[in-house]
């Protein structure tokens, strides 16, 4: 019965330092590039889109879920955006399409987005991004990232 207890307490350790491998490299993802597919105008204060997100994710396959975040442009909050969940590849560079919906921040309008749209440029344009990746078996952790200069990921 030791032997077995003993045997059943290498293969949890195993295991856990398995899956840690995977959850140590969530940190590793990176983002390569952001785009837009389209954007539809369900009301006046929101938007529905699809972006287009190229990812490269060195860790095994998860789920990236809980996506919200704020953009501002040049320091002032003009939306907040929610997605739904997101599976990544396991060690893979790819785009992946997500939906998501816009609302736009206290103060901002459907004109300043089409002033800002209409410049064709995202300088000025920053977000803060908030989300939970899970590996298969259900560890994860919740990342955050402030003041993402959009620039750095435009197609």
């Amino acid at each position: 019965m030791k032997a077995l207890y003993k045997w059943l307490m290498v293969l949890v350790a195993a295991l856990v330092a398995l899956t840690s491998c995977g959850i140590s490299k969530i940190k590793d993802i990176s983002l390569q590039s952001v785009g837009v597919k389209y954007i539809t105008p369900t009301s006046t204060r929101s938007l529905q889109g699809v972006l287009v997100l190229g990812i490269d994710n060195p860790a095994m396959s998860l789920n990236l879920t809980d996506v919200e975040g704020e953009v501002q442009y040049k320091g002032k909050p003009i939306a907040v955006f929610t997605t739904g969940e997101l599976p990544l590849e396991g060690k893979s560079v790819r785009e992946y399409e997500l939906p998501c919906t816009v609302t736009l921040a206290e103060g901002a309008s459907l004109l300043d987005l089409a002033m800002i749209a209409a410049r064709r440029s995202t300088e000025g344009l920053t977000a803060d991004v908030q989300l939970h990746a899970a590996l298969k078996n259900g560890l994860g952790k919740d990342l955050q990232f402030k003041a993402l200069d959009l620039t750095q990921f435009t197609q």
